[in-house]
């Protein structure tokens, strides 16, 4: 959905139908005719930047690809794009440091619209032994480290229910953004599973209240469940698009591992 070649009302015709809504279904939602609808959407009225804005936000558009309307319209794109190192975005950079390092001893990450770690609190390091380094290397993808073979999935118990998650997440982000990095790879881990028998392809029923990451550890067994925290009202692509992953005990046994393997605070 990043190429602006094709008119704006292609553009919003093709998220229309992605989001399963008909013309009078998104007029009434937008407040205007389905008339007035119609012609965006087939070339016979140029949309102002204003109505573009509008329709994008009653089709919950990403902001990345608000911008792409615009262009494709022919108006400036609106919302900046900056790295997350860019001195504007000082501020955000302190509050996801603050975030991670309060969240210790437990692991937390800040992780990009691929699922690419950009930020880490680097808690518990015993998760990742027996990990093939490159896999660790950067940039490190937090689906591919979860999910390869060579990764987290053989050390991890409850791996049928802990991928179905996971690649849950990954096709709701799909069916939102339509990034075709994302569908590449959600290709590429599904093929992961190709080895799984059919008893262990499909998770299996839990009690739990939410579905938890076990992993056998050279100390035991942990057990987590995660939270994400996203950036309210952003106004900048990279923010809009930042999630901030970080991982609870799920149990008493795990708080006391993890007790156990981290330092004590110099005197």
């Amino acid at each position: 959905m990043s190429v602006v070649a094709m008119p704006v009302g292609d553009h919003l015709r093709e998220w229309r139908l992605r989001r399963r809504m008909s013309q009078l279904d998104l007029a009434c939602e937008a407040e205007i005719s389905t008339r007035h609808l119609s012609f965006v959407e087939t070339g016979r009225s140029t949309p102002s930047r204003e109505m573009i804005l509008h329709l994008a936000e009653q089709l919950d558009i990403p902001m990345r690809e608000r911008n792409v309307l615009l262009v494709a319209a022919g108006y400036a794109p609106l919302f900046p794009e900056r790295a997350l190192a860019a001195p504007e975005l000082k501020a955000a950079r302190e509050a996801i440091e603050l975030l991670l390092e309060g969240h210790k001893p437990y692991p937390a990450y800040a992780l990009d619209r691929h699922w690419t770690i950009v930020a880490s609190n680097r808690a518990l390091p015993e998760l990742f032994e027996g990990v093939d380094p490159a896999l660790l290397e950067p940039p490190v993808n937090a689906m591919r480290l979860s999910l390869h073979p060579k990764g987290l999935a053989p050390r991890t118990l409850n791996l049928p229910e802990w991928r179905a998650h996971l690649l849950s997440r990954l096709r709701r982000q799909i069916d939102l953004t339509a990034d075709p990095v994302l569908i590449a790879l959600l290709d590429e881990v599904q093929a992961y599973g190709k080895g799984l028998t059919l008893a262990h392809s499909r998770p299996a029923a839990t009690a739990e209240m939410v579905i938890p990451f076990r992993l056998q550890i050279a100390a035991g067994v942990v057990s987590f469940f995660s939270t994400t925290m996203v950036f309210g009202t952003p106004v900048e692509v990279t923010l809009s698009e930042l999630a901030l992953e970080s991982f609870f005990p799920a149990d008493a046994e795990t708080a006391a591992i993890v007790k156990s393997l981290t330092p004590l605070p110099p005197a």
